[in-house]
Parts: structure tokens; C-alpha cells; sequence
């Protein structure tokens, strides 16, 4: 179980830091962004991440709106996630959670 959780962690951490760097990059690369090599990739890194926040929100949220939706569903999941795994280790008394 906590080999589960800790990849799950593992995966929603990464799509955090995917999201943010995106951010980052939309900021400081201004119109140039699509050539920018590291933003189409943290493009390609967030697709599951975008995907899903367009499959959760409704319609009437803009497209340029759904980068921040997607970065808190996965900053909700993964705090569920943290939190899930610190119950698995008090429950299983600190045995392999170290």
C-alpha cells in the first residue's frame, strides 16, 4: 500500500511542478512560448493534467483558465494523497514508512 501512495505522490508532485513551470515559462517566454522548447514539453508533460480539467470544469470556463483548474485538482489530489499516506503510517505504527 504505501508503494501505491508513495507513486501516486510521486506522479500528482510532478504534475505540480509541471503546471507551475508552465506557468512560469507563459509569463517569461510572452509570445515566443510556442517555439520555446521546454514549454512544449512541459506541454506534452501536463496533457493527462489539462485533460482532466477540462472533463471536471464546466463550459463557461475559458480556455486560459483551465491551466490554473488543472493545477488545483492536482495540488487537492496531491495533498489527499500526503494525507492518505500519513494515516497508512500511523495506522501501520511507522513500519516501512521511513
Amino acid at each position: 500500500m504505501i508503494t501505491f501512495l508513495n507513486v501516486a505522490q510521486l506522479l500528482f508532485y510532478i504534475g505540480l511542478l509541471a503546471l507551475a513551470g508552465q506557468g512560469l515559462l507563459y509569463v517569461l517566454a510572452g509570445q515566443k512560448r510556442d517555439s520555446n522548447l521546454f514549454y512544449q514539453l512541459f506541454q506534452v508533460l501536463n496533457k493527462p493534467w489539462m485533460a482532466l480539467a477540462r472533463l471536471v470544469s464546466p463550459a463557461r470556463v475559458a480556455e486560459r483558465h483551465r491551466g490554473w483548474v488543472a493545477f488545483f485538482i492536482t495540488a487537492v489530489l496531491y495533498i489527499a494523497v500526503t494525507l492518505a499516506k500519513i494515516e497508512h503510517c500511523i495506522s501501520a505504527e511507522m513500519v516501512g514508512c521511513r
